[in-house]
């Protein structure tokens, strides 16, 4: 195919890049046959490019679009004051339900439903609410917190897998019952700020056992659902629990609800540990965790948490501020960002000594 120099001051949208563009960055900052949008152009100003070569006129209707890198056109902040109401209302409420299964009480499907519906909808729609789970998080009540995050991560993850509505809303509900045998354990285990004794420990383990026998009998929670709610503590290399089961003994839906379940346990500050940024914990995952974790599902989340807009505002660790100016698909959790008060453009792939560590979703 011909192609020629263009300058970005006369580029058109939709001409496709004839070879990758690199700005002194490890990675392209726009790949070869990417069809150029209006955040290309953003892009290519934050680096002062002049000009590009694009394949010429005519020559671009078989052009390998399917290589593009497609970058999203808008940022999509959550409306956060009905979500929180929802959220806040939910806590209350698991909280209330945890006090009647301690007291003995059978699980009454219908208010944790009525509890995970509206949340649910909002999360399907818009992902980004994911990004406050941990800040409305505390370790006093963390397990609560945790049920209800635990079943909305579980949801979207499920979504993205490519699986309908219907099932999408029965993993949240799967995601929250997953521990609500915790409400057996005692209060004194649950809270307790010291280590754990080797017998406390194996007390605490049994909670998928009791969380098994308290779903096993509603009609409205699909099987699949309930051996996903037992099998949450299992791990593909046979080390979990309850019964050290590997891969292929493991069902698909129990290994969305272990990824949900660490990815916000490590996002949370504990009365044991503080809280990690979604972005480090994700490479934790991927890297320290590699091969107890079903591979499409860790990729599941990968692509929730880091598909962030061109635009959307963060904070890395060293407390600078910034925006993002383009995602590396060889390195999705470490993008390049501009930096506020700089303007500087930094490529977090080469600078490891810092990283995303919240996106900003609202400001104070």
């Amino acid at each position: 195919m011909e192609a020629t120099f263009v300058r970005v001051a006369e580029l058109r949208l939709g001409k496709v890049v004839a070879e990758d563009i690199f700005a002194n960055t490890q990675y392209p900052i726009v790949y070869k046959n990417t069809k150029i949008n209006h955040e290309h152009l953003q892009v290519f100003d934050a680096f002062r490019i002049a000009s590009i070569l694009v394949y010429d006129e005519g020559e671009t209707k078989n052009s390998l679009e399917d290589n593009a890198v497609p970058l999203p056109t808008t940022v999509q902040l959550p409306k956060l004051n009905s979500f929180e109401k929802h959220y806040s209302d939910a806590i209350q409420q698991v909280k209330k339900e945890f006090s009647n299964w301690q007291a003995g009480a059978k699980v009454d499907i219908t208010k944790v439903r009525g509890m995970m519906i509206p949340l649910i909808e909002k999360v399907l729609e818009d992902r980004s609410y994911i990004f406050d789970l941990n800040s409305y998080s505390n370790p006093k009540d963390y397990l609560y917190h945790h049920c209800i995050a635990t079943g909305l991560i579980s949801s979207i993850m499920t979504q993205k897998l490519g699986h309908e509505r219907g099932i999408a809303i029965q993993m949240a509900i799967a995601g929250m019952l997953a521990d609500s045998g915790m409400a057996k354990i005692p209060l004194r285990i649950r809270e307790k700020k010291e280590s754990l004794t080797q017998q406390e420990f194996a007390e605490v383990r049994r909670h998928p056992y009791y969380s098994h026998l308290m779903v096993k009998d509603l009609t409205a929670l699909k099987d699949t659902m309930k051996e996903a709610i037992f099998q949450h503590h299992e791990r593909l290399d046979g080390s979990g629990y309850p019964n050290g089961n590997k891969i292929g003994d493991i069902s698909n839906f129990s290994q969305i609800i272990a990824v949900a379940d660490v990815f916000h346990a490590m996002t949370s500050e504990r009365l044991y540990r503080s809280k990690q940024s979604p972005f480090k914990v994700i490479e934790m995952i991927k890297e320290s965790e590699f091969g107890k974790f079903d591979i499409k599902v860790v990729q599941a989340l990968i692509d929730i948490v880091v598909d962030l807009p061109i635009g959307t505002k963060i904070e890395l660790s060293n407390l600078e501020r910034g925006e993002v100016m383009f995602i590396n698909k060889y390195a999705p959790t470490r993008p390049l960002v501009k930096l506020t008060r700089t303007g500087e453009i930094v490529d977090l792939s080469s600078t490891r000594s810092f990283y995303i560590s919240r996106v900003i979703t609202k400001e104070y």
